[in-house]
Formats: structure tokens, C-alpha cells, sequence
């Protein structure tokens, strides 16, 4: 066996703390930018997203009709509502074309009501577009405030969805591969790394997780 060349890895400290944002793009929005674009067409209507409403206007523009933004705490201009998805009375029932739920479920402890919520907050045929990590970074800020609980696999995720939706309305995939969440892990931003490095799938090595769930238009 050879020796390993480290390099500039061989260090204790994160070559970028702060998830390589002043780098450029984090990797994990790589693969949740991705993602969303794939699927621009189910962001339209009335559209719910956690936090802010930046993926709202960038990928659904004119087929928005609506955008509602959910947050957990913060009371600033662009927030509609204040509350967290495990308090179902928060969300009204049956309201919404869409739910933009990126990087969100790793920070609520109660992740099967929460994912309760998404469900009876869609209207018939709404669609949920959902996002989790998998190997990452513990993020402080979320730590400190209201917690960081959980990473995710795909078998996971399947579980805690299939108990909610219909297996054959779910679309989950993993995106990432050892060097991607190497590179994630140090703070590497997406630019560093080449396209085909980036876009090779290496299911042992779940970076982000992400699922298309689409309420039932009709419920038996």
C-alpha cells in the first residue's frame, strides 16, 4: 500500500468553516439548486417555502401566484407566517400548490409531524419538493437556536415518508460521492471541484437527499 498525499486535507481545521460561502457556492446547493430546477414546473400556485422565499422567486417566477413564507422565529418584512411545521394549526389544511422545504427537517426533532404537516398543508396533486442532508457539517447557528437533530439516508427518508404518502407519489435520490463530501466537509465550494466530479452518484456516500412528494388528487 502507498502512501496517502494529504496535501492541504492533513489539517484539524476546516479549510472553510462557513461551508465555503465565501468561496463560492456551497456543494450541498449544488445538488439542491439542481434539483429544484428539475422540477421549476411543480413551483407555481399558491407556494409555501421555510425561512425565506428566494427558491420561490427563482425557480417558479410568473407561475406563482402566492408566496407564503414559514419561520420558526424570526419576524422580518418577507416572513408570513411564524411557527414551526410540527404545530399543524400553523399551516392551514389543504392550502397549497407547493411546499419548498430545503434543509430543513435535520433541525426539527419531531420529523414525523412535521412531514404530517407538509401533507395536509398540500391541496390534492400539491407537490412537496424537500431536500436533508446526509454527511455534513453540524450547523451551529441552527444548533444554538432551536437545534440540529438529525442526518438522513435514503432508507430513512423512505420511512418517514412512506408512512405519510403514497409509495408510488415519492421520489427520493442521493446525490454525492467521497470526494464531493470530502470537499463539502473542508469547505470546498462547487467550482472547485469539475462537473463530472460533482455529478457522479456513489450511493454509499449520501451528501443530500432529495424528494419529490406529491399529495394523492385523489384519496382513497
Amino acid at each position: 500500500m502507498g502512501m496517502v498525499r494529504f496535501g492541504s486535507l492533513r489539517r484539524l481545521k476546516p479549510i472553510s468553516p462557513d461551508w465555503g460561502m465565501e468561496r463560492g457556492q456551497p456543494i450541498d446547493r449544488y445538488y439542491i439548486e439542481l434539483f429544484l430546477a428539475g422540477h421549476t414546473s411543480d413551483i407555481q400556485g399558491r407556494v409555501l417555502e421555510i425561512g425565506d422565499n428566494s427558491y420561490t422567486r427563482r425557480f417558479g417566477r410568473a407561475r406563482v401566484t402566492e408566496s407564503v413564507v414559514l419561520h420558526v422565529a424570526e419576524q422580518k418584512e418577507h416572513v408570513t407566517l411564524i411557527g414551526s411545521l410540527t404545530e399543524p394549526d400553523t399551516v392551514p389544511a389543504e392550502s397549497f400548490d407547493c411546499f419548498v422545504v430545503t434543509q430543513t427537517l435535520q433541525v426539527i426533532y419531531d420529523v414525523q409531524t412535521a412531514v404530517r404537516t407538509i401533507y395536509s398543508g398540500l391541496k390534492p396533486g400539491g407537490v412537496a419538493l424537500v431536500t436533508v442532508p446526509g454527511i455534513s457539517q453540524i450547523s451551529r447557528y441552527d444548533m444554538d437556536r432551536w437545534g440540529h437533530y438529525w442526518s438522513f439516508t435514503t432508507r430513512s427518508v423512505e420511512n418517514l415518508f412512506t408512512a405519510v404518502f403514497p409509495r408510488d407519489h415519492l421520489q427520493i435520490e442521493s446525490h454525492g460521492n467521497v470526494l464531493a463530501a470530502i470537499s463539502f466537509l473542508h469547505g470546498i465550494a462547487s467550482e472547485e471541484l469539475r462537473p463530472e466530479e460533482l455529478d457522479a452518484v456513489d450511493p454509499d456516500y449520501q451528501l443530500i437527499i432529495t424528494i419529490r412528494a406529491m399529495r394523492p388528487k385523489v384519496e382513497l
